[in-house]
């Protein structure tokens, strides 16, 4: 499946995001407020999930950068 905005859905695009949190979830990881936020922005098709991948790696190389 191709999962571009403008290849899915917003009901598409909700299942996929619902999936892939009951899966982190089940390894007891919880979504971040940001997290949740950057999944809606996907589900509303504001978005790409590469954007979002960009957003996150990006926020994480700073977090090791300061740490």
């Amino acid at each position: 499946m191709n999962y571009l905005i403008q290849d899915t859905t917003k009901e598409e695009r909700e299942a996929l995001v619902k999936k892939a949190f009951l899966i982190s979830m089940s390894g007891e990881y919880h979504p971040s407020q940001e997290a949740l936020e950057l999944a809606n922005d996907y589900i509303e098709g504001k978005r790409e999930l590469e954007e979002i991948r960009k957003i996150i790696v990006e926020k994480y190389k700073k977090e090791d950068i300061s740490s």
